[in-house]
């Protein structure tokens, strides 16, 4: 018997895929067949430097396997590969290895198609794309002019993140926060480094203006919960009032979301970027309470107080008037107000806010109740009425506005790097800020010797003078390009779409490509996006739609999730730990298929677990009996006289199979494919021990054909197989045939006969007892004891000891 070598076998069908073309897309078989298309999407990844490890496929993996059962379900499949290659990822890694970041992006990602096809993937690589090349950025420089015609792009100089390591302002979802023992900061996702506050002047997309859609049509997707509630966090929407306090600087506006409490305020709380702004225009202060807020702002350079227990604070001198009563109340500055929420400004409420009591406890201010229960006390004519019918009318009463506010803040797009594309902007002396004429699009990065950060807050382009001095399109004088660059996020907040046209060099896509396509039907990646690409993707693509550009009001139907897979030693796989498994060794020593069947079998796709190379052997030894059963049927096949097979199938054979096809069916669709291989693992011991037919070993075939294309490739053609066994159609279920025969075999407990139950007389032992132990009857008759013993005769009966010294 031919024994089963990956090598050969795998090299063989990846170089007949290929001549045959048979992964690029097909845009008929919607009308043809009725089934409709299937886009099918991973998170496209950054190439860097050190190549796959066996955790990267895992996704990749799915849905490969998830759109080759589409497409045999006569689905017009869309599964594009491409590269999200500007930014910041790769920009530091060209400096660390001293070459220029298009050639390490150039070699990196040769690299990772080089591993990537090894592992049979049914990419379609005519539709690549590649975040840097400029036939595609054109189309992203393109979607910021949009961005700043319809003024949702605008300049800003407000203080930003700043990370002084990688030399670059940051958007707030660019940071983490890590726990000190001076309390938490702020720092830097990429490097690391604690993150600084920096007047600079930036680009800012105000995706706060989608707020409220962005929250809403969550509603509207398959979505894990735990990403959508993150999603609705990150949002934060808030429900409250708009209330002006005078104050000797000037009238300052807060928002409350309990203006029911307004007659318990009973001092005001500034931030110290509010009191910095004041200085600024007049105010003169103390020479106590300048030295607080300096210092305060220098804290606040590498901290963030929202949870600082340490309260501090200084009484300005200045007072407020409560509009509730017309009290005057003092203005303190404080440490636990920030200059970015709101005005930067709040009433404090001792008696019913807990930050605000242990504030006015510390400094022995006044505590006023107003709330008893659910009804308010000590308001004046408010009193009595309840809480949430307060809110309204004291509002009303002190000429406010109830609103509502979002935890979301305007997006940071500019970067102070090279390494991304440029803004299409250009700076006139006369005429402020002009955009690039469209046709003159796409605004070529240039090259240059040396890229490093300048450190000053100007990006590398600033330097490039024959590059910057251009001259204005409106007015012909001389003027200067934009130097900063966009995020790594502006790419792949749109690629999607260019998968669908990626060749179309008049419009970022055409409308009929768009609508046949959209939306993406399933999109796969890691739970680290929740908070930005997500967002960020999904802010695009309705701004598009508003434009007309797009037809649906999300980009992604439905998302999965991978669970990460740490190294063998329990951590997260990374060179600095030394614990990097390479996908090419594996697929050396075990084979593609053998990969592709052990990752989906390690666990629930959604939850993380560890590698375990020996713990390969089991999939191996999987694929390998498929092999001889293969085997043994094309021997067959050889030795018939008429060269076909008249073998017919036993009916445990055929009922397993038609069990087969409906369990993975259904574990395909809903991502379960630990549980769909666990079912092809149990029919093939059934037909190790069973008759079976060549008819029904192919259509067995069929089903593991997404889970190891080449293996079944080879076994198809052995058998006599029309074509490509990947272009075949999925096999239908004959529910007759599912039904098995059950047997009644008897419960023994301590060798007495308590019970019976109808099961089927395959099923193994383990479930068996399961099951047993699981009777109502068998549970009262144990009274909880753990069982001594237990066995069971096949079709006859479980016996279950409790108790060895029972007679």
């Amino acid at each position: 018997m031919r024994k089963y070598d990956h090598k050969e076998v795998e090299e063989k069908w990846r170089t007949r895929w290929q001549e045959a073309g048979i992964y690029k897309t097909q845009e008929t078989l919607r009308q043809a067949q009725g089934k409709g298309k299937c886009y099918v999407l991973d998170m496209f990844p950054y190439p860097s430097g050190e190549g796959l490890h066996v955790g990267h496929p895992k996704g990749y993996i799915a849905t490969d396997i998830y759109s080759r059962f589409k497409k045999m379900n006569g689905f017009s499949i869309l599964h594009p590969m491409g590269w999200d290659a500007f930014g910041l990822p790769a920009e530091n890694y060209a400096l660390a290895n001293k070459v220029h970041p298009r050639v390490a992006v150039e070699k990196n990602i040769a690299r990772f198609k080089e591993q990537l096809d090894k592992l049979g993937f049914n990419y379609d690589w005519e539709r690549e794309i590649n975040t840097t090349d400029p036939s595609y950025y054109k189309w992203t420089q393109w979607i910021f002019l949009k961005l700043l015609e319809k003024g949702l792009a605008y300049e800003s100089f407000e203080p930003i993140n700043w990370c002084p390591s990688c030399q670059t302002g940051l958007a707030n979802e660019d940071l983490e926060t890590r726990s000190t023992s001076s309390g938490q900061v702020c720092v830097c996702e990429r490097c690391g480094s604690v993150v600084e506050k920096k007047l600079m002047r930036q680009w800012v997309l105000k995706i706060t203006q989608y707020a409220e859609r962005l929250l809403q049509d969550l509603d509207l997707l398959q979505w894990p919960e735990s990403i959508k509630e993150s999603q609705r966090n990150w949002i934060g929407k808030s429900k409250g009032a708009l209330v002006k306090f005078k104050t000797t600087q000037g009238e300052v506006e807060v928002f409350t979301t309990r203006p029911d409490t307004l007659f318990g305020a009973t001092f005001m709380a500034i931030s110290p970027e509010l009191a910095q702004k004041w200085l600024t225009v007049g105010w003169e202060p103390e020479a106590e309470v300048k030295k607080y807020i300096t210092e305060t702002l220098v804290a606040r350079a590498t901290q963030t107080y929202k949870d600082n227990p340490e309260k501090s604070g200084i009484f300005s001198g200045v007072y407020a008037t409560n509009p509730a009563n017309n009290e005057d109340i003092p203005v303190w500055v404080v440490n636990y107000v920030l200059g970015d929420v709101g005005a930067g400004a709040i009433m404090a409420v001792p008696a019913h806010d807990e930050r605000d009591y242990e504030f006015a406890k510390k400094y022995n201010l006044p505590i006023a109740e107003v709330i008893s229960g659910d009804t308010l006390v000590n308001s004046q004519k408010f009193d009595g009425i309840t809480s949430e019918e307060a809110k309204k009318k004291i509002t009303e009463f002190v000429n406010g506005q109830m609103t509502t506010t979002y935890r979301l803040k305007d997006w940071v797009f500019s970067r102070q790097r090279y390494w991304g594309e440029p803004i299409p902007v250009i700076h006139c002396e006369k005429c402020g800020v002009v955009p690039v004429p469209e046709k003159d699009l796409p605004v070529i990065l240039p090259e240059v010797e040396h890229y490093e950060p300048t450190g000053t807050g100007e990006s590398p382009l600033a330097n490039i003078t024959e590059w910057v001095n251009t001259s204005c399109p409106t007015c012909g004088s001389l003027a200067k390009r934009e130097t900063n660059t966009m995020p790594q996020w502006a790419g792949s907040s749109w690629y999607y779409l260019r998968f669908m046209d990626p060749h179309n060099n008049e419009v970022l896509v055409g409308e009929d490509k768009e609508k046949y396509w959209a939306p993406v039907d399933v999109y796969v990646g890691g739970t680290e996006h929740a908070t930005r690409h997500l967002i960020y993707a999904r802010f695009w693509h309705k701004f598009l739609h508003d434009l007309g550009i797009v037809s649906t009001a999300e980009p992604f139907v439905r998302l999965k999730n991978q669970g990460l897979i740490r190294g063998e030693d329990g951590r997260k796989m990374s060179k600095r730990y030394g614990n990097v498994v390479n996908p090419d060794d594996v697929v050396e020593h075990f084979g593609a298929d053998t990969l592709r069947m052990y990752e989906m079998f390690m666990g629930p796709f959604e939850e993380g677990i560890a590698w375990s190379t020996d713990n390969m052997v089991g999939s191996r030894r999987f694929l390998e009996k498929v092999w001889r059963l293969g085997m043994k049927l094309i021997e067959v096949e050889l030795q018939s006289r008429d060269g076909s097979s008249t073998s017919i199938s036993s009916p445990g054979a055929e009922r397993s199979l038609h069990q087969t096809i409906k369990k993975i069916t259904e574990d395909i669709e809903s991502f379960k494919f630990n549980t769909a291989i666990s079912q092809m693992m149990i029919a093939v011991g059934v037909f190790e021990k069973e008759l079976l037919s060549k008819k029904d070993f192919k259509t067995f075939l069929t089903l593991l054909a997404p889970f190891a294309p080449h293996l079944t490739e080879e076994l198809w053609e052995g058998l006599g197989g029309k074509g490509f066994l990947c272009q075949t159609s999925w096999p239908h279920t004959l529910e007759d045939k599912c039904r098995s025969e059950q047997v009644m075999i008897a419960i023994q407990i301590n060798g007495k006969v308590r019970d019976q139950m109808l099961v089927n007389p395959d099923l193994p032992e383990e479930e068996l007892i399961t099951l047993a132990l699981a009777r109502e009857k068998v549970i009262l008759w144990i009274s909880g004891q753990k069982p001594k013993k237990t066995l069971s005769v096949k079709g006859r009966l479980v016996s279950i000891v409790v108790s060895l010294d029972q007679k």
